[in-house]
């Protein structure tokens, strides 16, 4: 695995699941992006950890009392635990492990609670100057919170709402008629930076597909569907669908239509390209779900069989001879046939380069095209090739 991709899991608990709800129809990939983004711009989450840690000390320097210490060891105690969740996390989706995903989302409205708290009893100790300074503290993280937390803006919602939301009760408490604009302000805030968070999520989801399609379109064939070379290396390198990546022991078939052109030459390049169509989803049958098909470009394809194939490589170009081989009805005049030669090359080792099985693949295909139609051809081991430098001869036969 690449150590330094990080890769973060989606939560499992039903509340961090909602709180992270990023909105319907959101493909699995951007759900995982979006969950990966919380873990993100850590100077916005220093920063928010010094403020709110800064100010809690201040104020209980300022009033020794019971209320004020509660409120800066329960800030510490969460601040620090978050810190060392989010370390831990990034340092776990290096890995490819669990991320604490729950576990990291459910701290953060905890956290916006320890801020409305602070700003709660700030305002019953009468003291404006505390009040002012725990206000001004809970007002400066909402525009932190949104921005570095709008893939999941239900979150934002809340941890605005038990932020500032104990303003508003501490207003009604505070006695003086002037507080009671809070009561005004802060719903609207609250509607206002939510909005915002939905509308941030909303464009950064829209982009994600944009990207996803442009990707998946840049990496597919645009006939058939199945992947294209470089979509085949992409895979064979980092995996893709049930695929993991390019392993010892898996077998790469070369494929190579028997009497396409004249198909074309006869009947015209739409039946052609039809007939291609045909052609693919007959591999993808053949092949199974978990395996890599591609079309290399004209009639020339190729298979990277799953991590478990079903079926041993030689038996399964066997297959694909027999099932390719049969008469395609393209509503022509007459059944169409084309055959099929198959040269099949083994990954020797870990960290094979897909390129040179390829390539090897590639020439055991065309000795299997020089012994006729409906042929396949295994190539020689490449370890041995590689040890040796030696011209190995190919085996050859149906």
């Amino acid at each position: 695995m690449d150590q330094s991709v990080e890769v973060y899991t989606l939560p499992r608990g039903k509340l961090a699941s909602w709180l992270l709800h990023a909105g319907k129809d959101v493909p699995l990939e951007v759900r995982v992006a979006l969950a990966g983004s919380l873990f993100g711009t850590l100077p916005i989450f220093l920063g928010g950890v010094l403020n709110t840690v800064a100010v809690a000390w201040v104020l209980e320097r300022r009033h020794p009392e019971m209320l004020f210490r509660i409120w800066l060891l329960v800030e510490l105690v969460v601040c620090i635990t978050r810190m060392f969740v989010l370390v831990t996390a990034r340092r776990r989706a290096r890995r490819g492990q669990s991320t604490l995903t729950d576990l990291y989302v459910l701290l953060a409205p905890v956290w916006g609670a320890t801020v409305g708290y602070g700003a709660f009893v700030s305002v019953l100790s009468g003291d404006w100057v505390a009040a002012t300074l725990s206000f001004l503290s809970a007002a400066a993280m909402v525009g932190g919170i949104c921005f570095r937390n709008f893939g999941a803006p239900r979150l934002v919602a809340v941890m605005i709402f038990l932020s500032l939301g104990p303003c508003c009760l501490g207003a009604l408490f505070a006695g003086e008629r002037v507080m009671l604009l809070t009561l005004v302000q802060i719903p609207f805030y609250l509607f206002a930076m939510s909005a915002a968070a939905w509308r941030l999520n909303g464009l950064m989801v829209a982009t994600m597909k944009a990207e996803r399609e442009n990707d998946r379109r840049a990496r597919h064939d645009g006939l058939t569907g199945l992947l294209n070379r470089d979509g085949l290396f992409h895979a064979a390198k980092h995996g893709d669908g049930d695929f993991s990546r390019l392993q010892p022991g898996m077998a790469l078939l070369f494929l190579d239509l028997d009497g396409f052109k004249p198909v074309n030459d006869a009947y015209g390049h739409d039946v052609g390209d039809q007939l291609l169509v045909r052609v693919a989803r007959r591999l993808r049958v053949v092949a199974g779900p978990a395996a890599l098909v591609a079309r290399l470009g004209g009639d020339e394809f190729a298979i990277v069989t799953a991590p478990t194939p079903l079926k041993p490589p030689r038996e399964l170009a066997g297959h694909i001879i027999d099932e390719l081989g049969k008469p395609f009805e393209l509503g022509t005049a007459a059944s169409i046939r084309v055959g099929v030669s198959v040269g099949i090359a083994i990954v020797p080792a870990e960290g094979s380069e897909i390129d040179s099985v390829l390539r090897a693949a590639d020439e055991a295909m065309y000795i299997a095209k020089r012994q006729g139609r409906a042929q396949r051809t295994l190539a020689p081991d490449l370890t041995a090739m590689a040890g040796n430098g030696a011209n190995v001869s190919f085996a050859a036969g149906r």
